[in-house]
């Protein structure tokens, strides 16, 4: 098992380059299963744990897949098989995206009930619902969830979100290009993410209207064609990055970015006091050296992300004041708080309210996370820390960052990955 072993207390410098978006490429990668014949080529997709895994179920599904330097390339003409195994679904819960496309291009589906995360339930009911609209019989079996069509393709419906999601809604806009008719979408998701997928399928042939609003319009195809396809940057990772300028009390420059899509973000920053200096594809953060309190409040997107509330508290622990940090997307998303109060920090939790009194003098120790955010939080806290942090069980934080140690390298951390045993 790796860890990451952090010297910290060091300023950090320069220009490091944002990845792929792995939240984007899953998706995208699922949608290839929509093509019946000729390869698609799919740039800037991250290589990272999540997306390994990924490749592996739908090389099990029987397409062919060859990635080399962030390129990946699938033939999804060979598909045969429509059961996603529980030995690959369990490892993340987004392989959940195949239901939708199998379904809309075979008429059944056989998928595991999937795993991921360990910071609360993470119900799949909408994405069956939004199936069942579309005509599918749901069941579930010994573990897995049943899916089947009577007829020849699904029907075009109305599917109304209770609540927005961007899982369900990304299985949606997949599973209709297909259907028979029209079907509208409403309470859609509006992510960065949602919006790449309808571009894409648009280029291979959809026919969608309203993308980037909460009401999708869908007529669907006969079928959809290959179509080269550029993915997104990664704009958890680019926060993530941010903050670790910031909580450092250094200057530091994102590159090959879009900073219209982190306008929330970069808004707290600049409430905590860092100037940020912006152009058409990169973000620069210039941190003071006495952050001030800013509290935030996690909701979809366009609002502040769910997946920065963990750096955020890291980052507060060295600002004047009290900050108050709700996260109203996924309430029990807390878990990184008594690792962080190890290394000093003093956050107290009440009523899904982490409240973080700042500033405390971090001093290095072994944390540990159970989460891929929390994980980037306890690496953050380990940067400015006194003395060395040992951030164990960092195969968490492999299935959303690419390379984050060599970045933070670049950018003049003092960090290494070493291998450990874990005692039993």
């Amino acid at each position: 098992m790796d860890k990451f072993v952090i010297q910290g207390r060091r300023r950090l410098n320069g220009t490091v380059r944002a990845s792929g978006s792995k939240n984007s490429a899953l998706p995208l990668i699922a949608a290839t299963l929509l093509t019946e014949r000729g390869e698609i080529t799919l740039e800037r997709i991250p290589d990272l744990k999540d997306i390994r895994t990924f490749r592996k179920l739908l090389e099990y599904l029987g397409a062919d897949i060859r990635y080399r330097e962030n390129t990946l390339t699938v033939s999804a003409s060979n598909i045969r098989c429509v059961q996603a195994p529980y030995e690959l679904v369990k490892q993340m819960r987004a392989s959940i995206y195949v239901l939708g496309p199998l379904l809309a291009r075979f008429g059944r589906a056989s998928v595991s009930l999937p795993g991921g995360c360990a910071f609360g339930p993470r119900p799949i009911d909408l994405h069956l619902m939004a199936m069942e609209k579309l005509g599918a019989t749901i069941s579930i079996e010994k573990g897995f969830i049943e899916a089947q069509i009577q007829g020849s393709h699904l029907k075009g419906a109305v599917i109304d979100f209770p609540i927005t999601s961007v899982g369900a809604t990304g299985n949606a806009l997949m599973a209709s290009v297909l259907a028979r008719g029209k079907t509208t979408i409403q309470n859609a998701a509006v992510e960065p993410e949602i919006v790449t997928l309808c571009n894409f399928l648009c280029a291979m042939g959809a026919d969608i209207r309203g993308t980037g609003t909460s009401t999708l319009e869908i007529n669907g195809v006969e079928s959809l064609k290959p179509a080269p396809f550029t993915n997104i940057f990664d704009r958890i990772e680019a926060a993530t990055l941010l903050t670790a300028g910031a909580i450092t009390a250094s200057s530091i420059t994102v590159d090959d970015v879009d900073p219209s899509q982190l306008t929330a973000i970069l808004g707290k920053f600049e409430h905590a006091g860092c100037k940020i200096i912006t152009d058409r594809t990169s973000i620069t953060l210039q941190s003071p050296e006495t952050l001030s309190h800013t509290d935030v409040i996690a909701n979809p997107y366009p609002d502040f992300p769910t997946d920065m509330q963990a750096q955020w508290i890291a980052l507060m622990t060295q600002a004047e004041g009290t900050s108050h940090i709700i996260d109203k997307v996924y309430h029990e998303r807390f878990n990184h708080i008594p690792e962080l109060n190890r290394l000093g920090a003093r956050i107290e939790i009440r009523n899904n309210e982490a409240s973080v009194y700042g500033p405390s003098r971090l001093t290095g120790t072994k944390v540990m996370s159970t989460d891929l955010r929390a994980s980037a939080s306890l690496v953050l806290a380990g940067l400015a820390a006194e003395g060395v942090t040992e951030v164990l069980r960092i195969y968490h934080l492999d299935r959303g960052y690419e390379k984050l140690e060599d970045k933070l390298k670049q950018l003049g951390a003092d960090i290494t990955r070493e291998s450990y045993q874990e005692f039993t």
